[in-house]
């Protein structure tokens, strides 16, 4: 099942990347997709609890998908045209998220990096 789960993710991350590919976006943005939501770990430089809610913000797929939703209703409103960047914003995030989840890394506890909702990061299963 784990198996399946991790190609669950790895079909979200590519999907997001391949919709990044297909509205020609700026370089930058695939870039940004690898590293940007990481900065959010710059929390846990304060503590754990600030450190866990700043690093679930930026990977929470929920967040990723409200920001993608508005950003594809935005862009077919002229009027907030100047909003439309929303779109690739919430793909980025979405893609990040679907590839740190492939790679074993989830939403995070308050009691450390380590510890995600996917199982402690690190520790073998036996």
């Amino acid at each position: 099942m784990k198996a399946v789960l991790k190609l669950e993710e790895l079909g979200m991350w590519v999907g997001c990347i391949i919709l990044l590919y297909a509205i020609n976006v700026e370089w930058w943005l695939y870039v940004l997709m690898f590293l940007g939501p990481d900065v959010s770990m710059l929390g846990y430089l304060i503590n754990n609890k600030v450190g866990a809610w700043s690093y679930n913000l930026f990977h929470h797929k929920g967040v990723a998908v409200i920001i993608l939703v508005a950003g594809a209703i935005i862009s077919n409103n002229n009027l907030f045209s100047n909003w439309a960047w929303l779109f690739p914003i919430g793909l980025v995030l979405l893609g990040h998220s679907s590839m740190d989840r492939f790679f074993g890394y989830g939403l995070k506890y308050e009691n450390g990096f380590k510890f995600t909702h996917l199982g402690e990061i690190g520790k073998k299963p036996l």
